[in-house]
């Protein structure tokens, strides 16, 4: 059986934030036929049409949409900031999705994760998430939706997840994402 290749897209730079945690713990409870990698998106120059042309074009945004043609799908891991997306992952949809006609998004499943220190789990920029992806034709997967709130006590010091709740929770996710794929590769 062939591995699916997954590109986990995590919507916070910070090297220890929670979303790159959860995108750890994602890869230690995913199907053996999965192959998460986690793409980096904060090199991406911000979105500026001006320079999506030929002799123009970011070096970062060509390597970006090439690496994005190579997944078969996509899990998207966000905080929440100001009821909404972080800026780095919309600038990514934005790259990725430019020009319309050769969008890396259009027809490959994806999922998204959000996660917040507080109590409601980042269900605005879960929800906000899921309209941008709409637009950009990406089969989103509706259940189980994913908003993990309380997250700072799901690990340990070192980053690692300790919360059983959590895992059992990612593992449910992961078993549910991988039946979607399969419907909707």
């Amino acid at each position: 059986m062939s591995r699916i290749k997954i590109g986990v897209l995590v919507g916070s730079l910070r090297k220890d934030s929670f979303c790159r945690k959860l995108s750890k713990a994602l890869k230690e409870v995913a199907p053996e036929s999965f192959d998460l990698e986690e793409v980096e998106i904060g090199e991406l120059v911000l979105y500026n049409q001006d320079l999506d042309e030929p002799d123009n074009l970011p070096e970062a945004w060509t390597v970006f949409r090439e690496k994005m043609r190579s997944y078969d799908a996509f899990i998207f891991v966000s905080p929440e900031y100001n009821r909404s997306v972080p800026a780095v992952l919309k600038n990514a949809l934005d790259v990725g999705s430019r020009p319309p006609s050769k969008s890396v998004w259009g027809g490959k499943p994806g999922a998204v994760l959000t996660a917040s220190p507080g109590s409601i789990g980042g269900f605005g920029a879960n929800h906000h998430l899921r309209q941008i992806l709409s637009c950009l034709n990406v089969p989103t997967m509706q259940a189980p939706e994913a908003y993990l709130g309380n997250i700072a006590t799901a690990f340990d010091e070192s980053g690692n997840l300790t919360s059983d709740r959590t895992r059992g929770f990612l593992q449910k996710f992961m078993e549910s994402y991988a039946i979607w794929v399969g419907k909707n590769r």
